[in-house]
C-alpha cells in the first residue's frame, strides 16, 4: 500500500490523493458506524428515526446517548454500541494519520541514502 522506504517521495498532487482515499475509507466507516447504529436504537428502543440518528451521531461523537432507554436490550445495545464508537474513533484516527506520519518517516528515511 505504501513505497519502501527505498523509493522515492510521492509527489504532492500523489500524496493527496492517498490522502483522499483514506479520508474516504474512514467516511464509509463512520457512515455504515451511523447506519447501523440508527437501525439498532430504532429496533430495540423504538425510537424515532430523528432519535435514532441524535444517539448514533452522540455516540460516534464522543458525546454519550440523549434521553432514557426503555428497556434491557436498548440499554445494552447503547453499552455495546458505546465500546464499538470509541473504537470506530480510534480506527478513524489512525486511518487518517497513517499517510501523514508515513510521509514523514519517509522524508526522514530517504536522508540517510
Amino acid at each position: 500500500m505504501y513505497e519502501h522506504r527505498t523509493a522515492r517521495l510521492l509527489t504532492r498532487e500523489q500524496f493527496l490523493r492517498r490522502l483522499l482515499r483514506h479520508g474516504g475509507l474512514v467516511a464509509v466507516l463512520i457512515g455504515g458506524s451511523l447506519i447501523a447504529g440508527m437501525v439498532g436504537y430504532h429496533v430495540f428502543a423504538q425510537m424515532s428515526w430523528i432519535d435514532s440518528f441524535l444517539n448514533a451521531c452522540m455516540l460516534l461523537g464522543g458525546m454519550g446517548p440523549v434521553g432514557d432507554l426503555p428497556n434491557d436490550e436498548a440499554k445494552i445495545f447503547a453499552g455495546a454500541f458505546a465500546l464499538y464508537a470509541g473504537l470506530v474513533f480510534v480506527l478513524s484516527a489512525g486511518i487518517l494519520l497513517a499517510p501523514i506520519a508515513h510521509r514523514i518517516l519517509h522524508k526522514l528515511h530517504l536522508g540517510e541514502h
